[in-house]
């Protein structure tokens, strides 16, 4: 099918390239000359605007980093709801339910329908074509789309209400960056007293406190030093703030989720927005004045 993409960022390039690969025909759009020219070489055709884009396509998608640019690219000045074919936009960024809805019915006003569609896997995932991706909206709609999503990873339909996938995705997310600080204080406090961090890991993995954090991040990019795994600090630290406005709004205790949410912004206040969400340890490690993993692990 005919398909706009906008946002062709780390997460966005690559489900923009599999779209592609699976025969769909790309018009795109990104802020970045470069990254559009790089999705033009795989076969796309560039647009200059989400108006352009929505001027020509029915389907637009985008994957965009904040609630802001989601906003803009939906219902700004020469955004999406100014193009004069498109009949629904599918937004695969997280911006919460309260943004979800906003865009929902300002779009509505000029009869665009709106499919929330956050995905949960990261780079890797987006590569893979194995994102978990959430879709809230109308039925119709949803199954017009579906071949098309389904390139991108495992279909989950939430509910028609506007911003429902949104909510389920701060769940999860909520859920991996609590593992991702819980795990590190673990196996902080496990290497303060001694222990091997590389067999701490395989003991937690073998047993019940296994997770995302200790099964997939701890090997790959803490233990190594490398902090590679492909998600910054900003999108975390993000997500985490809109779970608890989230969280706010539906007059929920929050005693977990305010306590991961102190630790989120030690993280980005000390290892700044841009770096990896694995770096998270590093302030932990700081504190106890251990390093876990690489070979000067240990005490310091």
């Amino acid at each position: 099918m005919d398909i706009g993409f906008i946002g062709l960022g780390r997460m966005g390039f690559h489900m923009a390239r599999r779209l592609i690969e699976a025969q769909h025909r790309l018009i795109v759009f990104d802020t970045s000359n470069e990254a559009i020219q790089r999705l033009v070489a795989l076969g796309a055709t560039a647009a200059s605007s989400p108006k352009d884009v929505a001027d020509r396509v029915e389907t637009v998608m985008a994957s965009l980093p904040s609630l802001q640019a989601s906003l803009e690219v939906a219902t700004g000045a020469d955004g999406v709801i100014e193009g004069k074919r498109v009949k629904r936009f599918v937004d695969l960024s997280t911006v919460g339910s309260q943004m979800a809805v906003r865009i929902h019915d300002a779009l509505g006003e000029r009869n665009i329908v709106q499919l929330d569609s956050p995905v949960s896997g990261g780079v890797a995932g987006a590569e893979k074509g194995t994102l978990a991706v959430m879709v809230s909206g109308p039925q119709a709609d949803y199954e017009t789309v579906k071949p098309a999503l389904a390139v991108l990873g495992k279909l989950f339909f939430i509910a028609e209400k506007p911003g429902a996938a949104q909510t389920m995705k701060l769940a999860n997310n909520f859920l991996s960056a609590t593992a991702m600080v819980a795990t590190s204080e673990a196996v902080v406090m496990g290497v303060k007293a001694g222990l091997d961090p590389a067999g701490m890991i395989d003991v937690i993995n073998a047993g019940s406190g296994m997770n995302t954090a200790s099964r997939d991040k701890f090997p790959r990019s803490v233990l190594p030093r490398s902090f590679d795994f492909g998600f910054a600090t900003a999108l975390m630290v993000k997500d985490v703030r809109l779970c608890l406005d989230e969280m706010k709004s539906l007059g929920l205790s929050m005693e977990v989720a305010e306590a991961v949410g102190r630790l989120w912004e030690t993280v980005i206040r000390d290892e700044g927005a841009d770096s990896d969400f694995t770096a998270a340890i590093k302030p932990i490690e700081k504190a106890a004045g251990v390093v876990v993993g690489g070979k000067g692990g240990g005490q310091k």
